[in-house]
């Protein structure tokens, strides 16, 4: 087991890429603080995963939560060896559309939290000599033209990822951020739908968007994880990683 005895924080596992890190770091041995805001998809996940799980339901725009977070993973097992900072928001905002609320809200989720819960959590993570994993997404590099305060925030997070692992490296700190593409998630699949997408679309997606014949699923991203989040990848630190399925740089011209 990759993760034996090791604590992981995941934030935003009761859905989607959070949900099957959760569940593929409980596989490989960890014991698992699940972190939403929904108690029933919260429930059902912690219910699957056992006694090596534990929920807490939180909300990442209050400034106090962080804390909380740690505090929560801390008295269930004692602990905190690893976070994984994938809760996320995606507004579709424009220069037109932008506010001022709507933008703090964003970067609150999407850059505030994360940072603030590796403060709060950084005395054990160094003690244990731990890793921290931010999911980012490809559109930190410039983002799609209605994803303007997301792209921003990923951009932020990317940003925070790389400083942190400079200036912690001698602490044993270990920071990685992966940048990922296109990604099979319930909710996703469930948006795609409601915007007028038919119930197959996923089996229909074009080469331009998925060469493979189909979307990246979230168990690849868990697959990944496990790698970083355990000793295997000591000491590196740094690492910024793009899970698309085309080339970020020298991107394919066909795909638009």
């Amino acid at each position: 087991m990759r993760l034996k005895d090791k604590v992981i924080i995941v934030t935003g596992s009761t859905t989607g890429i959070g949900r099957a890190i959760a569940e593929r770091c409980v596989t490989e041995g960890a014991r698992v603080l699940v972190h939403g805001r929904d108690r029933a998809h919260g429930e059902a996940v912690v219910a699957k995963l056992g006694p090596a799980a534990v929920l807490h339901l939180d909300d990442l725009s209050d400034p106090a939560c962080p804390p909380r977070i740690a505090a929560a993973a801390m008295k269930a097992f004692g602990r905190i060896d690893g976070i994984v900072n994938n809760a996320a928001i995606v507004p579709r905002t424009t220069i037109e559309t932008a506010t001022v609320d709507a933008f703090e809200y964003t970067m609150a989720v999407n850059v505030r939290a994360p940072l603030f819960l590796i403060q709060a959590a950084f005395p054990q993570l160094k003690a244990n000599q731990g890793s921290v994993l931010n999911i980012g997404s490809i559109n930190a590099h410039s983002g799609e033209p209605t994803f303007l305060h997301y792209a921003v925030s990923k951009g932020a997070l990317q940003t925070m990822s790389r400083n942190l692992a400079n200036a912690h490296g001698t602490d044993k700190v270990r920071f990685t951020h992966f940048n990922v593409g296109w990604v099979l998630s319930d909710n996703e699949y469930a948006k795609q739908v409601s915007e007028g997408l038919p119930a197959d679309w996923h089996l229909k997606v074009p080469p331009q968007y998925a060469p493979s014949g189909r979307i990246i699923a979230p168990e690849t991203i868990a697959a990944a994880a496990v790698f970083w989040l355990s000793d295997e990848s000591r000491p590196i630190s740094g690492t910024v990683m793009e899970l698309e399925q085309f080339s970020v740089f020298g991107r394919n011209p066909a795909k638009t």
